[in-house]
């Protein structure tokens, strides 16, 4: 019924940028908060950055003044924009969306399939 598709990830060197995308489609009836999370090899996923459907932003201490999230609530379609890259970023990013669909009264969570990001130093 709904899908999160991610794109954007690959191999970059350290000081570098890249630009997340996550799509959100299917019955989708309304999206309240969306957010980036990763998950490094051997660690807990980690929250990284979310964004209301209002726009308010939060960031983990270590990504703030490098990382910036925005949305695009026509397209269903939330960002993440990663400049001044560093190693200990490298990870599989995760797309998060808490949505409503046409077929149930509350909302819930639902998650990208990944996407890697490789720093390299």
């Amino acid at each position: 019924q709904v899908q999160l598709v991610e794109s954007g990830g690959g191999l970059v060197q350290a000081g570098g940028s890249l630009r997340l995308s996550c799509a959100a489609s299917g019955s989708i009836f309304s999206i309240n908060a969306m957010g980036w999370y990763r998950q490094a090899p051997g660690k807990q996923r980690e929250l990284v950055a979310t964004i209301t459907s209002g726009g308010s932003t939060n960031y983990v201490d270590s990504v703030k003044g490098r990382f910036t999230i925005s949305r695009d609530n026509a397209k269903n379609t939330v960002y993440l924009q990663m400049n001044s890259l560093k190693p200990e970023d490298t990870a599989v990013y995760y797309c998060n969306a808490d949505l409503r669909t046409y077929y149930t009264t509350i909302s819930n969570r639902y998650w990208g399939q990944g996407t890697q990001v490789t720093v390299s130093s």
